[in-house]
């Protein structure tokens, strides 16, 4: 079933609802939309869980104002979300910048309604190197996608669904994670960039008090596995699933695995 949800005046995200019982709350990655958790959620529902699979704003079928796509407004939303459709116990899941945006609303709204935290390779602590941090992505090398987001968007998407993967995949496949990133608005992808090349979301890491998994591929070409070592160092008892094959999709790149890990440290 899907739907829409006001989370402020104006504005409403699209929410993909399948299942009974435990609220499962999904976020995506850039540039892509719910659509992303699909085996997740085909598989879900089956063993007592409510799959909620959001759209960003700006992102797949959610509305695209032209401003606002801090992470605290993502965060905000998500919030909007779950007071809205009154979720209590929820397991968050967070994917890439879906990771950072569920880690700012854990720390912004000190994890109002959520008891579990899993993050799929995750854009955290930071996306980009500091004086103090030499992991990530160049911050010329995200200045160059921002650029290019106005310029050849097109390219763009496809370029980055080709670094998703370790593994072989089908072209259509391949096809089908593209038209994610097409569904997108081309203001949404390069203000979002600029969210993940300025944040620091390492002050944020202490709120997280609730039982957290990280769930990383160690080919990883989007967010390197160090980021999720220093992830796991920042939030205190959480525990690091290495996936040795996978890259970025782990959702996808290691399927069978990764969905048997889901199923089992869901609580």
């Amino acid at each position: 079933m899907g739907y829409y949800v006001e989370v402020e005046r104006g504005v409403k995200l699209y929410v993909e609802d399948t299942g009974e019982g435990i609220p499962i709350l999904m976020v995506h990655g850039w540039p892509l939309d719910h659509r992303m958790y699909e085996y997740q959620a085909a598989l879900l529902p089956s063993y007592g869980y409510r799959c909620i699979q959001v759209d960003l704003r700006g992102f797949g079928r959610s509305d695209r104002p032209w401003q606002s796509y801090t992470y605290d407004r993502l965060a905000d939303d998500l919030l909007a979300v779950i007071q809205s459709l009154q979720l209590r116990q929820v397991r968050l899941i967070g994917f890439s910048m879906g990771g950072a945006v569920v880690v700012r609303y854990m720390s912004r709204h000190r994890g109002f309604g959520v008891t579990q935290l899993i993050l799929l390779g995750a854009a955290t602590p930071r996306f980009t190197p500091s004086s103090d941090f030499p992991q990530g992505t160049p911050v010329t090398e995200v200045d160059k996608l921002i650029k290019q987001a106005y310029t050849d968007r097109p390219q763009l998407v496809t370029s980055f669904g080709e670094l998703l993967f370790a593994n072989p995949v089908s072209q259509s496949l391949r096809d089908w994670i593209r038209d994610q990133g097409f569904a997108s608005s081309v203001h949404s992808m390069a203000f979002t960039l600029y969210s993940l090349r300025d944040s620091d979301l390492r002050p944020d890491l202490p709120y997280i008090r609730v039982p957290t998994w990280i769930l990383h591929g160690k080919l990883d070409q989007v967010c390197p596995f160090p980021l999720a070592i220093e992830t796991q160092k920042g939030i205190a008892g959480s525990r690091l699933i290495p996936f040795e094959r996978s890259g970025h999709a782990v959702f996808y790149d290691a399927l069978p695995e990764f969905n048997s890990t889901l199923l089992s440290i869901l609580s």
